[in-house]
């Protein structure tokens, strides 16, 4: 009889010690997760539900008061806030996946090639490519409409330079368009050539043939986005930051979202046409849990690479180049002030040096009194010393490690020796601004935000070039290079209570990989492949 009340006892003791446990949907033990939190410290184990963290801890502290029919085992790997691309064109990554893909191409030759291929696999009524850079071919000269006349003389062929700020185009697309040597380059140029158009076009302009190319049908876009969606989670990012898009697009990731057809979280910046402008403003600041529109993209000016960034002195390669605004300082103002009256976020696209000046002006003087409002220079490229200071002002800088990477080839001769000292300058302006967002602009660069990492810490390109770094006075370290991708970054949407770091409260938006990016040997970097992806604790890859 005593045994049996002994093991009564021991029993009911038992279901005791279970009951005080708390049933959670998710439970993450033995790893190392960094929580990028203000302390930057480490926990080993997490419990997840409603897909928000509701502890993190050590193994023992999470396994002693949470259970879960769904454990996660990390078997000593590294966990990190789910990575967050602070500038990118998820929608056009998505639409380029349904065209030609020129990226990596070594010729004009190559070019043709591939346009000859997708012509003969797709048989479309319009061609449309991406990803050209003359800069990478033997002969680094503009490529001409002969070129394409030659092998598509009778159907229009648009292609895209890798930048998005130029184009090379066929006579029969200059037909369509009505492009002559007298039609309106303001705020570009249509380059000629014996008084005629040789089919480059650079910056505005380009809305000419913009007109002219068919839109995509509504189940060509959602392909695109579902497409995008899929390479994102592959490489461990689960808030993408587009930069630029039309009310419709914005509209169908909203019901695609809702739909649950599309998950991954999208910060939106809106195209700041006065037309949007004036919608959005009426509308209001639009948030959901997937979805955030809050802000405007923009346009200062064109590219480097294009020779289309304004500059305040000619070109060191080419006189009496200064590139271009999009827009005249006062219209720009003009925007600025309206949205400047809201509570919208303006991010406003500046390469050249003109460009920058101009922009931070503007900023400076609309945001006059008015606090937290997160305002961004999107790129923040080729900046004059007097103007770093600019980003004291809670401006905060948006820029690209890789452009560093695939621009230091040629960027020197682009802009002479004294102005490269303050291109690219990411530490520069971190300790000017306090905190910078990073992210790749896909798709002019690749996707993978582990080239981020590599390129803002190593400041070489993928293959390890140049030894020693490319200008390294601006090289990042490696903890703020995370916080770039994750905290700060999700500081720069207004986001950071609920994403950015692996703390009580947050989503449970994480990637897993089976190396410490903090101490891993560098060169190693960009072999890094993320080995699973949660978004608000469910598994996307």
């Amino acid at each position: 009889m005593k045994q049996i009340s002994l093991l009564f006892s021991f029993l009911l003791l038992l279901s005791c010690n279970q009951s005080n446990k708390t049933a959670v949907d998710t439970i993450v033990t033995d790893a190392t997760i960094y929580q990028v939190n203000d302390s930057f410290s480490t926990a080993s184990a997490m419990a997840i539900s409603d897909g928000k963290i509701l502890a993190i801890g050590t193994n023992e502290e999470i396994t002693k008061k949470y259970e879960s029919k769904n454990t996660i085992d990390g078997k000593g790997k590294f966990i990190y806030p789910g990575l967050i691309d602070a500038h990118c064109h998820f929608y056009g990554y998505g639409l380029n996946l349904q065209e030609v893909d020129l990226r990596g191409t070594n010729s004009m030759k190559e070019v043709i090639e591939r346009v000859k291929a997708f012509q003969k696999e797709k048989n479309p009524e319009f061609i449309v490519g991406n990803g050209w850079d003359q800069n990478d071919w033997e002969v680094k000269k503009y490529p001409t409409k002969e070129d394409l006349d030659a092998e598509f003389p009778n159907i229009p062929v648009v292609l895209n330079r890798i930048d998005g700020h130029a184009m090379i185009v066929n006579s029969k697309a200059l037909s369509l368009a009505g492009i002559t040597s007298k039609s309106d380059a303001t705020g570009g140029q249509i380059e000629l050539a014996n008084g005629q158009p040789t089919g480059i076009l650079i910056d505005n302009p380009m809305r000419l043939i913009s007109k002219i190319i068919p839109a995509p049908n509504r189940k060509t876009q959602i392909a695109a986005l579902v497409d995008a969606q899929k390479t994102m989670f592959e490489y461990g990012l689960t808030t993408v930051n587009d930069a630029g898009l039309s009310p419709d697009v914005i509209q169908l990731i909203d019901s695609l979202q809702k739909a649950k057809i599309l998950s991954i979280n999208v910060y939106a910046m809106i195209s700041a046409s006065q037309k949007n402008v004036d919608l959005y403003l009426k509308k209001g600041i639009y948030k959901t849990n997937a979805l955030n529109v809050r802000s405007f993209k923009l346009f200062g000016d064109g590219a480097l690479g294009s020779r289309g960034a304004c500059m305040h002195d000619e070109y060191s390669d080419m006189a009496k180049q200064h590139g271009a605004l999009r827009s005249s300082p006062q219209e720009l103002k003009s925007i600025a002030k309206q949205i400047a009256a809201s509570n919208f976020q303006l991010n406003s696209h500046a390469i050249g040096d003109s460009a920058n000046t101009v922009l931070l002006k503007i900023y400076k003087e609309v945001l006059s009194g008015k606090k937290d409002r997160r305002w961004k220079i999107e790129h923040a490229q080729v900046i004059r010393e007097q103007d770093f200071d600019y980003f004291k002002l809670g401006i905060i800088p948006s820029v690209q490690p890789t452009h560093a990477t695939s621009d230091m080839y040629w960027a020197g001769e682009r802009l002479g020796k004294e102005r490269l000292k303050n291109s690219y300058a990411y530490k520069k302006l971190l300790q000017k601004a306090g905190m910078v967002a990073l992210g790749t602009d896909f798709p002019i660069e690749e996707v993978n935000p582990m080239l981020t990492f590599h390129s803002a810490v190593a400041r070489k390109d993928s293959k390890n070039f140049p030894k020693g770094g490319f200008q390294m006075e601006n090289a990042l370290s490696r903890e703020e290079t995370l916080k770039g991708m994750t905290i700060w970054a999700a500081y720069s949407n207004f986001e950071e209570k609920e994403k950015g770091s692996l703390e009580v409260g947050k989503w449970a938006d994480f990637v897993i990989f089976d190396q410490d990016l903090m101490k891993m040997k560098e060169e190693e970097i960009v072999k890094m492949a993320a080995d699973a992806t949660f978004l608000k604790g469910a598994k996307v890859k």
